[in-house]
């Protein structure tokens, strides 16, 4: 039998990215014990090391390292890198691990377009990789965030002061843009106690789901800029991507799969989990924007 130390502790892999840090900073902030698993050892883990977590290194397609990281923990935060293209095999490998160390739950970081029907290879694998940790009884929730707020400078920060345009594939599709802070927030209410959710598939969304123009146009109106929205053919804004830094040939097939989505209304969607688990309504748009105002 595995044994279980008295204070619950969690394993957050991913944990040096947009998510990850953020959930190892909001446990560590209540006294939670929490392991956090990386890729290597550099200042980004080292920031875990400071805020008390204890770094660990493993591999997704290392079981012998991902049940190391397991051992006597209650709960897993399961987020796969989105340049990734082996997210079955590395959520079976989790599903594995997790059963025979005896975890209790696990918060998996899926997306909004994880559909038996996706266009996406990846947002498919999201939709399997949701099915095999049900069936591994590991006590399994999924979160499916729309797009996250963040991206709305990733996309178009640069544009923003050069152009005065937002160039992007999104058609008249509407989404409710979520910051990351509040789907961080989501997943430490569910690994400290999942409840009745396990097996459930929770769509997180900020307060309002809009189109790329309105978006476009509160920007804008934020900095006191006339922006303007100008849509493009998927394929365009794809050869676009090709050679930037950190835009593998899998990601950029995954975002213009996802772009047709949003055209379509699958990102459109607005939920109260973000308020119901965490007692606070999510970031608007305008103090989101304020708030990361130097990345625009």
């Amino acid at each position: 039998m595995t044994h279980k130390t008295t204070k619950p502790k969690y394993l957050i892999t991913g944990a040096t990215g947009k998510t990850g840090t953020l959930v190892t900073e909001q446990l560590r902030a209540k006294g939670a014990n929490v392991r956090a698993m990386v890729r290597k050892i550099d200042a980004r883990s080292d920031r875990l090391t400071k805020l008390g977590a204890e770094v660990v290194i493993g591999d997704f397609y290392d079981l012998t390292s991902l049940k190391a990281a397991m051992t006597d923990i209650e709960g897993v935060y399961f987020c796969y890198p989105a340049a990734g293209d082996r997210l079955l095999e590395a959520a079976a490998n989790v599903a594995i691990a997790a059963k025979e160390k005896g975890v209790s739950r696990v918060v998996d970081m899926s997306q909004i377009s994880a559909l038996e029907t996706a266009k996406s290879p990846l947002s498919y694998q999201h939709w399997q990789a949701e099915q095999v940790l049900d069936w591994a009884d590991v006590g399994a929730v999924h979160i499916r965030p729309t797009f996250f707020a963040e991206d709305l400078y990733l996309f178009t920060g640069g544009q923003v002061k050069k152009t005065g345009q937002v160039v992007l594939p999104f058609g008249q599709g509407r989404h409710a843009p979520i910051a990351a802070n509040d789907i961080a927030a989501v997943v430490v209410a569910l690994l400290k106690d999942p409840k009745s959710h396990i097996g459930e598939r929770l769509v997180l969304t900020g307060p309002e789901s809009l189109d790329m123009a309105t978006l476009t146009k509160r920007m804008g109106a934020h900095f006191g800029l006339d922006l303007a929205y100008v849509d493009v053919p998927v394929e365009a804004w794809q050869q676009a991507l090709y050679g930037l830094p950190g835009f593998s040939s899998a990601l950029i097939e995954h975002l213009g799969a996802v772009a047709l989505d949003h055209q379509v209304g699958i990102f459109d969607a607005e939920t109260s989990v973000v308020e119901d688990l965490t007692g606070r309504a999510p970031e608007k748009l305008e103090a989101f924007i304020e708030r990361n105002r130097d990345y625009f």
